[in-house]
């Protein structure tokens, strides 16, 4: 079947197009491979931090009328607009401590986590003060955490699976282009045993 003239034209097409469609994408995680698998390269340890301090309204620390429970949305929104920041929410946490019905002690924290950039937000519910230190580690740490989709939301995730899968079409395109070519198939597949065994012997070598 794969010798077939109109199989073969559509392997052609196909293996062409989506080939210059992963030019860049390609480009980018071969780039993004080498700096992540050489980080301290080019990766400060030192961040950029930034202080924000702010006030929340005593009514984002209530809600639906009921005392010290916060309304975490809004004062989720309130504090990522008020302080400039970016990101997805995490990790919110919030501790109170009450002597009778009165809180004697209480703190909401949360974090917003994006590629290469996290921000940590502390707020006390006694007196409504808070304060954010944001960290930002700079453009190739951005471009690493994409590498790996960290923090990087659900449409960067989903453009990673459609990349893999047409990554995964141009290698079965090339296999069906070069499988009626007798002589070039059985060299091709020569170099992919070798290359094989050099991975596998790689790895029994690095791993302990």
């Amino acid at each position: 079947m794969l010798k077939n003239k109109s199989v073969q034209s559509w392997a052609r097409v196909l293996h062409i197009y989506i080939s210059m469609a992963l030019l860049m994408v390609v480009l980018f995680f071969v780039v993004t491979g080498i700096t992540l698998n050489r980080a301290a390269w080019f990766v400060s340890d030192t961040p950029a931090v930034r202080l924000v301090e702010f006030t929340v309204p005593a009514a984002l620390l209530r809600s639906n009328d009921q005392a010290d429970t916060p309304n975490q949305l809004a004062l989720v929104e309130f504090v990522k607009s008020h302080g400039g920041l970016s990101g997805q929410v995490s990790g919110y946490e919030l501790y109170r401590d009450r002597d009778g019905d009165e809180l004697v002690a209480g703190e909401i924290s949360f974090s917003f986590k994006g590629p290469g950039y996290s921000a940590s937000v502390f707020i006390d519910m006694l007196t409504g003060q808070g304060e954010v230190e944001e960290q930002r580690f700079g453009l190739i740490a951005v471009l690493n955490d994409l590498h790996k989709g960290r923090n990087s939301g659900a449409i960067w995730q989903l453009f990673i699976d459609i990349s893999a899968l047409l990554m995964l079409g141009f290698v079965l395109t090339g296999v069906c282009l070069l499988v009626p070519k007798k002589k070039s198939f059985m060299a091709g597949l020569k170099w992919c045993g070798w290359g094989s065994l050099a991975t596998f012997l790689l790895y029994w070598i690095a791993v302990p």
